[in-house]
């Protein structure tokens, strides 16, 4: 025993700890990118940066220019986003006026909504053959649909209703803990309303802003799903893509470099940020101030504005469900489908085959969860808890995976076990059953660390040295005071992880097979068959499990951590 507590007081030990977790990191995240990173070189004379100048020839190479429409995409989605999430903050955390008590709760609704069944909503609603066109040309008589959602406006309307709620949180929180005798102070001085915005509020909301616009920008270059159903092929995510199709794998690893080094670049840049902002609130006791709206025309107008902000918000939502019972091959040229059944939901519960891709993606999600808790849970106790060389480094290649975009990690493990290896135990795991497990765990172990690494940092340690103090193994005092205390921001993270993996589709794309086709791959297909009721059958089963999830998630850690999912 005593030489067993000399060993655990060294200042050696926690080396050993982090160990395995290095271990895993260095094989499923550093490994697949520097895999990808050598396969980028390679030509078929050999080593060479042949890809490289050919991805930046300015007048023939077609990789640039998705880059630059990516660049394009991103920044406009950003801009967009940002008017309507700190609109949507300003006017719910500054006013209360008939209906903003609905609207701040169905103001989250789109996280509700699966990337991939979002975009299918857009699609149905405002495509040329969509619901609402169709409907406007029957009610006016047109010979034509007045206006549908394509190409590039259709890739920002669907980012915009999907990424805005980033700028929501940010700046709704900002706003929350603003102090107004600031504001009333800067009045009674003879500030206008500009003024006082401008040299008041917007800097208050600056670090908000800037931290939302950093992980819009991000997630916009990382969309997939997007560009790929409203026909953008000059994006960086389509690029890769269709470079792995046709077999181009050393420009799809070239591509995947090149929109990792954007990627994890923005990463460094937000997390530099957020640790130097400072802009800070030094008001004590500040509570929310919201001014009421007393005329009696911008009542009526709250109320009109509120019924359009809830249909708009839900409309997506609704759109899929009621696409869930129409009878496939019913619904062609009509404005909305004539014929309604409950056979897919039926079939979802007893045919073998419709219930395959559910328990494919349910059991494939649950491995990758386990694996998720074990390493990101033992990730943030050790990181929280000891101070040891190299800390910084592993947290920031525990987040990567966050930053990297779906296509970028699919790459990568191609890139890394196509071939035996160490990591895979000497087994070839591109075409298993095993590959996307693996990319659902890499993808998702930021969330967890990311959820009980906050729980851990408003843990009292000394709670726990007390336990110890007291006789208690280090197992003993972990299982019964450590893990009640935290059990809730563990919870949260691992159900996020778990209804992650069941929607993934970015990644899922490029790596399933015939008999490892996930939920989203899945919906996919159905689509692409033309078979829409089947489609938004799946796809009302996956906004029902994440609506529930995201609901459990607010009860286990909105009081208590004050947090939201992001």
């Amino acid at each position: 025993m005593k030489r067993w507590a000399m060993i655990t007081t060294s200042p050696w030990f926690v080396y050993v700890l982090i160990a395995p977790l290095a271990l895993v990191l260095a094989g499923y995240v550093v490994y697949p990118m520097l895999q990808t990173f050598w396969e980028s070189l390679q030509t078929e004379t050999g080593l060479s940066g042949i890809n490289y100048l050919n991805f930046f020839d300015w007048q023939h190479s077609s990789h640039l220019e998705a880059l630059l429409t990516s660049i394009f995409i991103s920044v406009l989605s950003v801009v967009s986003c940002g008017i309507v999430g700190v609109t949507m903050a300003f006017l719910l955390t500054r006013y209360d006026f008939p209906g903003r008590r609905i609207l701040s709760v169905l103001v989250m609704a789109p996280m509700g909504l699966p990337p991939l069944v979002g975009v299918l909503s857009f699609v149905f609603l405002f495509s040329e053959s969509g619901i609402i066109p169709r409907l406007i040309k029957e009610l006016f008589g047109l010979a034509q649909v007045p206006f549908y959602l394509k190409g590039i406006a259709g890739v920002i309307a669907v980012h915009t209703f999907t990424m805005y709620t980033y700028f929501y949180m940010t700046a709704s929180a900002a706003l929350a803990g603003f102090d107004h005798s600031l504001e009333e102070a800067a009045y009674s001085l003879g500030a206008s309303r500009w003024q006082v915005w401008r040299k008041i509020i917007l800097p208050m909301l600056t670090p908000a802003i800037i931290s939302a616009s950093l992980l819009v920008f991000m997630m916009s270059m990382a969309s997939y799903t997007a560009p790929l159903i409203f026909g953008i092929e000059r994006t960086m995510t389509m690029q890769i893509y269709l470079s792995r199709t046709n077999g181009n794998l050393d420009m799809a690893a070239t591509q995947s470099v090149i929109l990792s080094s954007v990627s994890i670049a923005l990463l460094f840049i937000m997390r530099w940020y957020q640790e130097r902002r400072n802009y800070i609130n030094q008001s004590k006791g500040v509570s929310a101030h919201r001014s009421e709206i007393t005329s009696r025309l911008g009542r009526m107008a709250a109320i009109v504005l509120s019924v359009i902000g809830v249909v708009i918000l839900l409309l997506p939502i609704f759109t899929i469900v009621l696409l869930s019972f129409v009878v496939e091959a019913s619904w062609t040229t009509q404005a909305l489908p004539p014929h309604y059944t409950f056979d897919h939901y039926f079939k979802l519960f007893t045919d073998s085959r419709t219930w395959a891709p559910i328990r494919t993606s349910f059991e494939m999600s649950m491995l990758a969860t386990i694996g998720n808790v074990v390493f990101g849970v033992a990730a943030a106790y050790l990181m929280s808890r000891f101070d040891f060389k190299g800390k910084y480094l592993m947290d920031m290649i525990i987040m990567i995976p966050w930053a990297l975009p779906g296509t970028v990690v699919a790459i990568n493990l191609i890139a890394a076990f196509n071939q035996p290896t160490l990591w895979s135990l000497n087994q070839v795991l591109v075409g298993t059953y095993w590959i996307l497990p693996l990319a659902y765990f890499v993808r998702n172990l930021p969330l967890v660390f990311r959820s009980s690494a906050a729980t851990f940092a408003q843990f009292d340690p000394s709670i726990e040295d007390a336990a110890r103090s007291l006789g208690a193994s280090w197992w003993y005092s972990f299982r019964r005071v450590v893990l009640p205390v935290t059990a809730s921001g563990i919870l949260a993270g691992t159900l996020l992880a778990f209804v992650q993996g069941v929607g993934e589709f970015v990644a899922s794309i490029l790596l399933f097979t015939v008999n490892t086709t996930p939920l989203s791959v899945a919906i996919f297909q159905r689509m692409y068959a033309y078979e829409i009721g089947a489609a938004c059958a799946y796809g009302t089963l996956q906004i029902v499990m994440i609506a529930t999830v995201l609901f459990v998630t607010q009860k286990l850690t909105g009081d208590k951590m004050g947090t939201s999912c992001s």
